[in-house]
């Protein structure tokens, strides 16, 4: 009789138990198994704003946190001088146009008229000489006068005619004006000129700030006043449309995340889902990118960074927000 009581107890207590191992595994099987998530951070592309030539900033025309548009003046720099290189560029581009001018205008009407009486002069003394060489010859064939006589008239004669020759030649030349090389040499120093001034004016430009694309002015680095050199950074500019998130994952859990796949990613500032593509995968560098797991038998564990992009733009991500990548 007691072996009968004992019996049943023993089973009311090992069916009691079956029943709270059922229990526990039917309500393991009802709760949802917890998504694997990783969490990261936006970032978004910036530009700096430079100029290419030291100056002073002489006004801004923006505030940070102010939005931008392409085309946008945002500050304004005084530099003296690249006001005075102009000046010297326009000068000689002056200067050099004259000279062409003179060259092309030809010569001045008083040097022609001058080169004109000149080879006239010579035209009287070649016609003299010539006459007097032709007298001298039949005075000598008639034996009046010596060989030396016609001998100088002679040479007389020769050397008008070359004296002719020479007056004809800077009358042609007077006519004519510049040589074809000088008036290209000319035309040459004009564009040298015209270069050097184009030169200067993209300078000039380069005193005006602009806004290269839309976005978020977010730091004003000088102030006022303040000198700045060649190519030092003025202020930053987000471009908010151009935003991405960035994770880094142990290589043990990118066996399900590709380039390509389309994803989901939390964001808690904004609370709101953003599907996202995966864009680029790639190995971050050696240095703290390893976790040591060997004490346990098994291999290090490498980090990469896994870059995603909405697949719709996105005005209100802020560079530094969390962003929570589902698996």
């Amino acid at each position: 009789m007691e072996i009968s009581k004992q019996y049943k107890s023993n089973l009311i207590a090992a069916v009691i138990f079956m029943t709270i191992i059922l229990i526990v595994i039917i309500i393991g099987l009802c709760i949802p198994v917890e998504k694997q998530e990783i969490q990261g951070m936006t970032e978004i592309t910036d530009y700096r704003v430079s100029s290419k030539v030291p100056g002073r900033i002489k006004k801004f025309y923006v505030n940070e946190g102010d939005r931008v548009r392409i085309g946008d003046t945002l500050a304004i720099l005084e530099a003296h001088e690249i006001d005075a290189k102009l000046a010297q560029a326009e000068a000689a581009r002056s200067a050099a146009q004259a000279i062409e001018e003179k060259a092309y205008n030809g010569t001045r009407q008083e040097q022609i008229r001058a080169a004109f009486e000149v080879w006239q002069k010579a035209k009287a003394g070649l016609e003299i000489a010539e006459k007097t060489y032709g007298r001298l010859s039949r005075l000598y064939n008639n034996g009046v006068v010596p060989a030396q006589k016609r001998d100088e008239a002679e040479a007389n004669y020769k050397a008008m005619q070359a004296s002719e020759k020479a007056a004809k030649s800077q009358y042609d030349m007077a006519i004519e004006g510049a040589r074809r090389e000088d008036k290209e040499m000319a035309k040459a120093q004009v564009n040298r000129a015209k270069g050097a001034i184009s030169e200067v004016s993209s300078y000039v430009k380069e005193t005006v700030l602009i806004a290269v694309a839309n976005g978020e002015v977010t730091e004003i680095f000088p102030e006022i006043g303040e000198l700045v050199g060649t190519g030092a950074p003025i202020m930053n500019i987000n471009i908010t449309t151009d935003a991405w998130f960035t994770f880094n994952i142990r290589e043990d859990m990118l066996y399900s995340i590709y380039v390509g796949e389309k994803m989901n990613v939390y964001i808690p500032a904004l609370q709101k889902t953003v599907p996202v593509k995966i864009t680029l995968i790639k190995n971050v560098g050696d240095f703290a990118a390893w976790k040591a797991t060997k004490s346990l038998g098994q291999y290090d564990l490498k980090i990469f960074e896994v870059q995603a992009r909405p697949l719709q733009p996105m005005t209100k991500l802020e560079p530094g927000m969390s962003a929570i990548l589902k698996k």
